[in-house]
């Protein structure tokens, strides 16, 4: 069984997303940046505000706003990544529960539920404090 790690929104801009949905839920925020963080995104060009991946803390799960440019029909904006202790069991239970494997990467697996709608698998953090981002692009 797994237990949802987070809520991934694909979109167009990650941080005016992120602002609306921590403005909209009670108890959430828009996870901070300290001087560390700032420097690898400036060593990449970017900033806070064009961050490709801004995440969002509450009291229930972390909402992953990850810029996914254009949309497509075949992946949907909107998905849950799912904790896994043994990410390739869970994969062979849910196939007999009738969802399909789309692909496995090192540090997630994308699945499809019996209507089609992708999820991931990720294996679950050691450290449930750190704030790593296990599933970065599930397109």
């Amino acid at each position: 069984m797994g237990a949802i790690h987070e809520i991934v929104f694909d979109c167009d801009k990650p941080a005016i997303l992120a602002r609306f949905w921590a403005s909209l839920l009670d108890g959430y925020a828009v996870r901070s940046y300290d001087d560390v963080e700032i420097a690898k995104l400036a060593a990449l060009g970017f900033t806070p505000e064009t961050d490709p991946t801004v995440m969002v803390d509450g009291p229930g799960p972390s909402l992953c706003f990850q810029n996914v440019e254009g949309r497509r029909y075949d992946n949907n904006r909107v998905h849950f990544d799912v904790d896994a202790v043994d990410r390739a069991a869970e994969v062979e239970r849910l196939k007999q529960l009738g969802a399909t494997l789309d692909r496995v990467l090192p540090t997630y697996t994308v699945m499809k539920d019996p209507e089609g709608n992708q999820f991931c698998l990720v294996d679950r953090r050691q450290d449930a404090a750190a704030p790593e981002i296990a599933a970065q692009d599930a397109a």
